[in-house]
């Protein structure tokens, strides 16, 4: 049976909706997607196979995405890791840490799989210097607010217009 080639991706997100969705699009880009509810569930998945690039957010239970962060850096530090949260000002963190990219959730799924596709490509040694402070390149993706507003605008909508006009 032939090795798959396929890289493998570990997708950690407490949203389930979220966690399902990056699955299914990954899946349709051909990567092999494993997926995780909470920091201590990516430590396991992390031990128990290889894991070729991590999406990890940062509000998780159990074992916080810093702390996942921290200890599946210290035991594999050459792989990459694309921080993926609805949390303002994680910036500075993130690159303090030495994490790829840092990209705010909602996500622009073409970018995201852009900056995988970069992220996978990047010789391992810049990985390891990037987590050891010798080069500050971490990628920083906003969340795009016109993505943001029209989500809120479609969410709202209807109990507005129902209130307005009486129907459903």
């Amino acid at each position: 049976m032939p090795v798959s080639m396929k890289k493998r991706v570990l997708v950690v997100d407490d949203d389930r909706p979220v966690r399902e969705a990056l699955s299914k699009v990954l899946r349709q880009e051909g990567y092999d997607v494993v997926l995780a509810a909470d920091g201590q569930q990516a430590l396991e998945e992390v031990k128990s196979g290889k894991v070729d690039l991590l999406l990890l957010d940062l509000g998780l239970p159990t074992r916080s995405g810093w702390d996942a962060f921290e200890r599946i850096t210290t035991e594999n530090p050459f792989v990459p890791v694309i921080i993926i949260t609805g949390q303002a000002s994680q910036y500075d963190l993130a690159a303090a840490a030495g994490a790829g990219a840092l990209m705010e959730k909602p996500l622009d799924v073409p970018r995201l799989l852009e900056t995988m596709k970069g992220i996978l490509a990047e010789p391992e040694e810049n990985r390891l210097h990037r987590l050891c402070g010798y080069r500050q390149d971490t990628l920083y993706v906003p969340c795009d607010t016109t993505l943001l507003l029209e989500r809120l605008r479609k969410q709202h909508a209807k109990p507005y217009r129902h209130r307005l006009t009486g129907q459903k």
